[in-house]
């Protein structure tokens, strides 16, 4: 969460997240018993000038709502490959009609929109581990482009969102009144987190796999060995179920949000059947070396300037302010909210204008929440949490899921400045954020130099090196070894040889 609030779009722009299962995958999967025949996709040719007009109008918005550009050295190395992988397409032969744009984000994450804008987040660049890993990603998302996939989508669309992308699949989560009302799941979907999940599902299955295969002859076309769509969508896959082990969560069952898309399995292996098909055995250039020796330093995970988050605790030094969500609850940090998300409910917690009044402010946050539908809730109560002043309300409405209870919970940090949750959950058990509520707090001056940033470090394995002893190099607390096998694509049986490089996460400097 930034200090500055950012207006959050409400529909995604995006043209394609490359999806993320939670379910693992062996990145050594067999996949020779499948086989597949290549469709014939039409493309477009060409960037319109009306496409050219909406890239540039919803640009600007998309960089707020990811946390703006990254800046480090990295972005100049992830221009060039992108480009080059964008021009394979047949959208234009100039890469500088391009747009690629290495994104501030800790949410793993890769889309393009029309215009020839193309993007990846400096997460999801930590996960991969050759250049050819890379290109695939950025050559996924342009196919969806090419395939003119958000055109179909719009002509569905049965609601006015910013292209069209996601007007089917959100109407029945946001309410004609153009406020939160719609089922349990989608309450919290247009906040700056749920972009990068919601975006999946404005694509359907097929649209998917068309996907994947554009971008395994773009991949062909630029050099490259197609077969890398297919590993880096096992570690996508093995990421995100160690995503739902760290926060409690089953990491069994495939999360709704992705139940329009192929199961990971078959999806990893369907993608090494396109690479063969395609290319045969011959392979292609991967550039392993090249690729960690740009990647080496970036960020990893949270940015310490937006707030980190620790566990189940969320520090923000800046704000000098932190609080933990309860067991089998997970946090991600977003360009204006955190959200908490478990199988008992969802919360957010931001901030926004305060004058000093805490009663107003409690019923500014029912308002944007209800947007032309007045939420009717209870009496403001005070309170004082942890030397804060506080206030409080709940309401209780009936949505398509059933009914549901809300709260609004407020904290004044200042008297120009308070922050809030937003909590909702299946009428009746609201109580489960009650620690929450009670867990924020003022961060102490020692406490906020404490909070240090993770980078990516590339290092070379030594002799008597192995997983185990890499592991526990790494800047967690848990995991470790989980950790260190899904960053670097690794088998559980993996053995190390000296002179290889691997990656680790280290804490460093602010």
């Amino acid at each position: 969460m930034t200090i500055t609030l950012r207006n959050t779009l409400a529909a995604v722009t995006a043209m394609g997240v490359l999806t993320a299962m939670a379910f693992t995958v062996a990145p050594s999967q067999p996949a020779a018993a499948q086989s597949v025949k290549l469709k014939k996709i039409r493309t477009a040719t060409s960037i319109s000038p009306q496409e050219r007009q909406q890239g540039d109008q919803y640009h600007p918005q998309l960089m707020a709502e990811f946390g703006g550009a990254y800046t480090g050295p990295q972005a100049a190395y992830v221009t060039r490959v992108g480009q080059g992988i964008a021009v394979q397409s047949g959208l234009s032969g100039a890469r500088s009609d391009f747009t690629v744009t290495l994104l501030n984000s800790p949410v793993n994450n890769a889309f393009a929109i029309p215009g020839g804008y193309v993007y990846v987040t400096r997460q999801l660049l930590g996960l991969m581990n050759d250049e050819a890993e890379l290109a695939g990603v950025l050559g996924h998302e342009v196919g969806h482009v090419a395939a003119r996939h958000s055109k179909r989508r719009q002509d569905a669309a049965t609601r006015n969102t910013i292209l069209g992308v996601l007007g089917t699949v959100l109407g029945g989560a946001i309410g004609d009144s153009g406020g939160l009302l719609g089922g349990l799941g989608g309450l919290l979907e247009n906040s700056s987190m749920q972009i990068a999940q919601a975006a999946t599902l404005g694509f359907s299955r097929g649209q998917e796999l068309e996907a994947d295969q554009l971008g395994a002859q773009y991949l062909v076309k630029a050099g490259y060995d197609p077969a890398a769509l297919a590993s880096m969508l096992a570690s996508l896959a093995n990421q995100t179920a160690l995503d739902a082990r760290v926060a409690g969560r089953d990491s069994r069952s495939l999360p709704a949000w992705a139940s329009t898309h192929p199961d990971p399995a078959s999806r990893v292996q369907r993608a090494a059947a396109v690479a063969r098909q395609i290319n045969g055995t011959r392979g292609g250039n991967r550039n392993a070396a090249a690729f960690l020796a740009a990647i080496d330093g970036t960020l990893y995970g949270d940015d310490p300037e937006q707030g980190v988050i620790e566990g189940n605790e969320f520090l923000h030094p800046d704000l000098k302010l932190r609080f933990a969500v309860p067991a089998g609850f997970g946090m991600q940090n977003g360009a204006t909210a955190v959200t908490i998300a478990g199988s008992n409910g969802q919360a957010q917690f931001t901030l926004a204008p305060y004058a000093g009044d805490m009663n107003a402010y409690v019923d500014a946050a029912f308002r944007k929440l209800g947007g032309q539908t007045r939420i009717p809730y209870g009496e403001v109560r005070r309170t004082t949490i942890n030397g804060l002043p506080a206030a409080f309300a709940n309401a209780r409405v009936n949505t398509q899921s059933g009914q549901i209870d809300i709260a609004v919970f407020a904290y004044e940090f200042a008297r120009d400045r308070a922050y809030h949750f937003v909590a909702l959950a299946p009428a009746g058990q609201l109580r489960g954020f009650d620690p929450m509520f009670a867990s924020v707090r003022r961060m102490t001056d020692g406490e906020a130099r404490g909070v240090r940033p993770r980078r990516l470090d590339v290092i070379t394995v030594g002799r008597g090196d192995s997983m185990a002893s890499l592991a526990q190099r790494m800047a967690y607390t848990t995991y470790q070894a989980e950790r260190f096998q899904v960053l670097n694509g690794l088998p559980a049986n993996a053995v190390l040889t000296p002179g290889q490089k691997v990656k680790i996460i280290v804490y460093g400097a602010r």
